[in-house]
């Protein structure tokens, strides 16, 4: 018999993976905020893997606090997310997938482009996917990895702040708004920057940005979320002595 798959957060994108590695034949077993993963992990000390599907707010809470005996069998989904979150959290050898489609309650999944993954459960996540027709590809190096982290982040980030001032969906941001597009840009890249540590391949990173704007050019520019991300990108900023004027301005005009 297979050992469980455990699933922190039973969320939209929780619940997608859980059907597919139940798919694949694993029982899941789900963890909520009510239950007490100390206590799973004396029941299921050896499970197949870990996958924390909690909301990027919570992350950092959920990372410090896994049970030991699970560190090793992580596999990671969050938005914003990069290696000093793991590595804070002494999660060493985690597996991440950089998720490029959108479930939503009530609505079907919508691939935007295929999902990168890397890590030691990479197969396993890719063959859950693929019982659910949602296109996967495993990467090759950390670094590989480390630039498809900051593609989403530039993504998710590039989208909702530029979102704020002009609303509309990416296709508009990219014909009609491209100058703001490529200054609310290189100020989220000024911060990746800083938070990973190196200077990111700029030219790459837009490339794949506007990869992605092709991949759903009617995709929604401003998520509910992007007045929090925002904030947050500012107190980076302000952390790393970063200028980010572009990210201040569109702050100030917030109503």
């Amino acid at each position: 018999m297979k050992q469980p798959v455990i699933v922190i957060g039973l969320g939209e994108l929780g619940s997608v993976f859980a059907r597919g590695f139940l798919k694949l034949g694993y029982p899941v077993q789900g963890v909520t905020r009510e239950m007490s993963a100390e206590k799973m992990a004396q029941n299921i000390p050896n499970p197949t893997a870990v996958l924390v599907a909690v909301g990027e707010a919570n992350i950092a809470e959920v990372l410090n606090s896994m049970p030991q005996q699970w560190k090793n069998t992580v596999i990671l989904l969050q938005n914003e997310l990069l290696p000093r979150d793991w590595q804070a959290a002494k999660i060493d050898n985690p597996t991440v997938i950089s998720v490029w489609f959108e479930k939503k309650k009530g609505m079907d999944s919508k691939v935007i482009i295929p999902s990168p993954v890397y890590g030691p459960h990479a197969k396993l996540v890719c063959e859950a996917l693929n019982t659910l027709d949602l296109p996967s590809f495993t990467l090759s190096s950390e670094d590989e990895l480390t630039y498809e982290l900051v593609r989403k982040n530039l993504y998710i980030l590039t989208t909702n702040i530029a979102g704020l001032k002009v609303g509309g969906h990416v296709e508009r941001l990219e014909t009609e708004h491209f100058e703001l597009m490529q200054a609310v840009a290189n100020d989220v890249l000024d911060i990746q920057d800083w938070l990973t540590q190196q200077s990111n391949d700029r030219k790459r990173l837009m490339q794949g940005l506007i990869e992605a704007f092709h991949g759903d050019p009617q995709h929604g520019c401003m998520g509910r979320s992007a007045p929090i991300r925002l904030t947050r990108a500012l107190k980076l900023a302000q952390q790393a002595n970063l200028p980010v004027p572009t990210l201040k301005r569109i702050a100030q005009e917030q109503p």
